[in-house]
């Protein structure tokens, strides 16, 4: 008998909301497409793109990320290594946002199909 995933594990593994076995991306993630997805996953045939326009909300989800990030470079860089130059404040936020970008990019992705899907997870048929 096969186990079966959890919701937190399928979303650390980027996999499909309703079987939670499909790769929701076609790529790596640090490689050059990591933006790719599939239409449709490949295991239960569940349509990605609920409307057109749907991951256009990830980008919330992303700026909280950002957001996130942010707080912690400069906590870490003010109490850690208590630096006190802003040029380096800001050297260092930029090098964390870049290096953290693809994840930051799949990751909001995820979440917005997992808990806005606003679907009731049935897989596309063909009739």
């Amino acid at each position: 008998m096969k186990k079966e995933r959890t919701k937190f594990k399928s979303i650390l593994q980027a996999k499909c909301p309703c079987c939670r076995e499909g790769e929701m991306f076609t790529h790596a993630t640090y490689s050059f497409n990591y933006d790719k997805m599939h239409k449709n996953c490949l295991t239960c045939n569940l349509r990605y793109e609920v409307e057109l326009g749907f991951f256009w909300g990830a980008m919330y989800i992303s700026y909280a990320f950002s957001v996130a990030i942010i707080g912690t470079v400069l906590v870490v860089s003010n109490f850690v290594f208590e630096v006190e130059n802003a040029w380096i404040y800001i050297g260092n936020i930029l090098v964390f946002l870049a290096a953290l970008y693809p994840l930051s990019f799949r990751y909001s992705r995820v979440f917005m199909l997992h808990f806005f899907g606003g679907v009731d997870y049935q897989p596309l048929r063909d009739n």
